[in-house]
This record gives structure tokens, C-alpha cells and sequence, in this order.
């Protein structure tokens, strides 16, 4: 199959083309993102395989049936950035790639946990720079804190096996408890008692209608004063002008983010050179206990290879007219 890869960035092309190597794909690389100006690149392609920041909305979509593409080829687990409503009606199947490396995401949210506390990343300029105070340095022990993890799917698990390590009490909460839970050392949990008792608050569970700005004022409000919070999960899933606010009240005292709600015009691009245009972004910088990643949380190159190998699969799958084990209903 001939298929247009919208976003397209350097670290991945080549792992593209070594696991195509087997699937005998025609793969053409685009390094602009899926939108409704650019959707008309994808021309003469049975398929798009798109990242988390491209769009495919209903006047995407539409415009990509107009040209015949079949296939939606997410090369992510998330799909709130796909209507589809939209794709089923226009007869375009949707595939994704449900687990990659749950252990990559986990392991970010503990380094995001871990320099904010320790505060690695101020002692390493400070050392650069001949300065070796240690005064604005003071950290604590995770040992006995107690973690709340909100969505315990692959990559909750993970990261409370992680936390149980460092003699953390977890606390979890999810639609459905899965049956791991009890074997790992979590405690199930009701959001309020979780808000109410956690020390650290890390989110794990998707983006959609029920989760949108789950982390809000209302939220903020029943969480202990000077709660971390970090998020590798999506970004929408806090409403960021709330937590700019709790951090100015020391309510929030620390905040890690590898995911941003209006990434899109940011991240995965190099804008050292450009005056950031947004405004709530660059207040969110301002802050010296706030740790920002440009949604690197995935990145390795287990997870990348891994990646690649199921969405090309997938379209295999596809092409063939296989079963679509990965298919978004």
C-alpha cells in the first residue's frame, strides 16, 4: 500500500524503513501534520499513519475519502484526535497501536517525579555555572508518601510496581478494577479519597467527554496543599489556567508535564529561534517548580521500534483483509 506519514520526525524514519523492510510498504514521509490544509498531501495513498497532534476530524476526513484513502493508521495508543463517527460513515477503517512499551511511559513519569523532588535539573546548571550551594535543593524521601495514579491500565500498573519499589503506598483508581491491582499493593480508590490522601498525583487514564479537564478547580480544591502533579498521559486532561492558579497559591507545589493541552503548536518542532505566541504556555515556564517535557514520554527505542512494527502491521492487516486486532470502533 502506498501510505502518506503525516508528522513525520527524523528518529523514526529510519526505524520505518528497516521494519518496512518485511511489509514491502511504499512509505512517503511528511514532516508536516494532518489538517484540513494539508490533508489534500495525502492524494493518490490508500492510507495516512498520523501521530497524536494531527487532526482527522469530520472535514478531514471527508476530504480524505474524496481521494479514496482507506485507512486512518494511528502510530499511538490515544485516538480523541480522530471523529470516528465521521470515518465509519465515510467507509475509512481506523487502526492503532494499543501497547508499545507501557514501561517507557512509566519510567518518564518517575524521572519527572524524581528531578522535580531532588531538583537534578537545577543542581546540574548550578554545578556548570561553579555553584555548588545546596540551599533551594532540599527534597524528600518517597518512601512511605503515598502516590495516586488515576487510570490503571498497562502503564498504571507499571508505574505503581515502580512506586512500590521505592516504598511508596499507591493508590488507584480506574472504571474497572483490573485484577493486578491487589497482587502489585494497590489500593483501589474513589477519586475524592484519592485527592484527599495523595501526596503525588499522576494521571494514566485517556482523553475523552468524561475525563476532559479532570484535573480542575473543583478537583484542585479536595487535593492536599502542595500536591505534585504530573501528567504523561493527555494533555486536555487538565484544565491548565486552574493549575496556573493553584501553583501561584502554592495549593500545587510542583508540576510535571510531558503533555500539554495546546501542544499542537508546539511541541515536536524546534521554535528556539521564535517568540512563543502562548501566553499560558510560557507563564507555565515562569515557574521554577514546574518540569516541562515536549511529550518525549514514549521515546525510546524499544517503544519506537514497536511501534513501528505494529502499524505496519496493521496495514498489512489491512491490505490483506485480515482480521484488524488493532481496529477503533
Amino acid at each position: 500500500m502506498k501510505v502518506a506519514f503525516f508528522s513525520s520526525k527524523e528518529y523514526e524514519m529510519g526505524i520505518f524503513q528497516k521494519a518496512n523492510e518485511s511489509q514491502g510498504h511504499e512509505l512517503n514521509f511528511l514532516d508536516v501534520p494532518l489538517n484540513v490544509q494539508t490533508a489534500v498531501l495525502a492524494k493518490n495513498h490508500d492510507a495516512v499513519c498520523i501521530f497524536v497532534n494531527d487532526q482527522a476530524d469530520a472535514e478531514v476526513i471527508k476530504t480524505l475519502s474524496s481521494m479514496d484513502v482507506r485507512l486512518i493508521a494511528l502510530r499511538c495508543a490515544g485516538f480523541n484526535n480522530v471523529d470516528l463517527v465521521a470515518a465509519s460513515q465515510s467507509g475509512i477503517k481506523v487502526v492503532r497501536v494499543p501497547a508499545y512499551s507501557p514501561y517507557a511511559i512509566a519510567e518518564h513519569t518517575l524521572a519527572l517525579i524524581l528531578t522535580l523532588n531532588r531538583k537534578t535539573h537545577r543542581a546540574y546548571n548550578r554545578v556548570r555555572e561553579g555553584n555548588f550551594s545546596l540551599n533551594g535543593l532540599m527534597g524528600f524521601d518517597l518512601n512511605g508518601k503515598t502516590v495516586g495514579l488515576i487510570g490503571l491500565g498497562k502503564i498504571g500498573l507499571i508505574t505503581a510496581q515502580i512506586l512500590k519499589g521505592f516504598g511508596c503506598r499507591v493508590l488507584g483508581y480506574d472504571i474497572a478494577k483490573p485484577q493486578e491491582a491487589d497482587a502489585i499493593g494497590i489500593e483501589f480508590s474513589d477519586l475524592d479519597t484519592l485527592y484527599a490522601s495523595s501526596d503525588i498525583i499522576s494521571l494514566h487514564c485517556p482523553l475523552n467527554a468524561h475525563t476532559h479537564h479532570l484535573i480542575n478547580d473543583a478537583s484542585i480544591a479536595k487535593m492536599k496543599r502542595g500536591v505534585m502533579l504530573i501528567n504523561t498521559s493527555r494533555g486536555a486532561l487538565i484544565d491548565t489556567v486552574a493549575v496556573i492558579s493553584a501553583l501561584k497559591e502554592e495549593h500545587i507545589k510542583y508540576l510535571g508535564l510531558d503533555v500539554y493541552e495546546e501542544e499542537e503548536h508546539l511541541f515536536f518542532q524546534d521554535l528556539s529561534e521564535t517568540v512563543i505566541q502562548d501566553d499560558v504556555f510560557s507563564r507555565l515556564l515562569a515557574f521554577n517548580n514546574v518540569l516541562i517535557t515536549g511529550h518525549q514520554a514514549f521515546l525510546t527505542s524499544n517503544a519506537v521500534e514497536n511501534i513501528a512494527d505494529t502499524s505496519l502491521e496493521n496495514i498489512t492487516d489491512f491490505e490483506q483483509g485480515d482480521n484488524l486486532i488493532n481496529e477503533v470502533l
